[in-house]
């Protein structure tokens, strides 16, 4: 008889420019819906996946009446606002699809800094997998907070998260595939976060806040912790089944 495997701990961190629209001036439906099939596919096969979510503020810029992303922080901070709401609802129906339930957590650096609040975050995170039909979804509270605002789209907060779960991996989805090469060529894997740094350009979307930089931080931040993480392009199909099961997907880091 086929011993089943015990059930993994998937991190899945989405970008903006992952999940809106050319320009990031909406939210992007069809990848939404794309997402949770992919998700609904690990949970399916037993696995247990947190997503760090990204595009508050990009999903609020059509709500508040802007032609285009806000320059001023208190102004990104009221798109944010008023723009998870709209997020988390698009989250919520794409998954119910699949008969899922989604769970909101907003969390800030400091959450994860306190050990009372990190020990709570902890907990509440347990409860929800141990349900196995739930899907957290975790964003920075943007509207109190400002470092990933102004800095990293999340990217630091997803390895927090990854090391906070005890996950198997951390799947950093972009709209890059991967790290790329001084020809544009893709580099499947990396053992050494020095070439990485080499081969990084400095451009990035109109409406990312992060750039390769900030994810390389963050798989540094994971590896430290002995959690494999891989950077994959999330406009790609088959991306995300590919990268959890060691296939060549994207650019890998560390020893799955």
């Amino acid at each position: 008889m086929k011993t089943r495997r015990p059930p993994r701990r998937i991190v899945l961190k989405f970008g903006t420019g992952v999940l809106s629209r050319p320009g990031g001036s909406s939210l992007d439906a069809a990848q939404f819906r794309r997402i949770a099939a992919d998700v609904a596919a690990l949970v399916a096969a037993g696995d247990r996946c947190i997503i760090v979510s990204s595009a508050a503020i990009a999903a609020g810029v059509p709500v508040m009446g802007l032609s285009g992303r806000p320059e001023d922080l208190h102004g990104k901070q009221a798109c944010a606002a008023v723009g998870q709401p709209r997020l988390m609802r698009l989250y919520e129906d794409s998954f119910r699809r699949h008969e899922l339930l989604v769970a909101q957590l907003l969390l800030t650096h400091d959450d994860i800094d306190s050990r009372t609040r990190r020990r709570n975050a902890h907990n509440t995170l347990e409860r929800l997998l141990e349900h196995g039909h739930i899907v957290p979804i975790i964003n920075e509270n943007d509207s109190v907070a400002v470092e990933e605002v102004r800095f990293g789209d999340n990217d630091q907060l997803s390895a927090e998260v990854a090391i906070l779960a005890g996950a198997s991996h951390l799947l950093l989805v972009t709209s890059t595939d991967g790290i790329t090469d001084a020809k544009g060529r893709r580099v499947p894997k990396i053992a050494d976060l020095h070439e990485a740094e080499a081969l990084v350009r400095p451009e990035k979307g109109a409406f990312s806040v992060g750039g390769m930089r900030t994810k390389l931080e963050a798989v540094r931040s994971a590896l430290a912790a002995g959690i494999p993480c891989t950077i994959i392009d999330g406009r790609k199909p088959g991306q995300i089944a590919a990268a959890v099961a060691g296939r060549n997907a994207g650019t890998r880091f560390g020893v799955s």
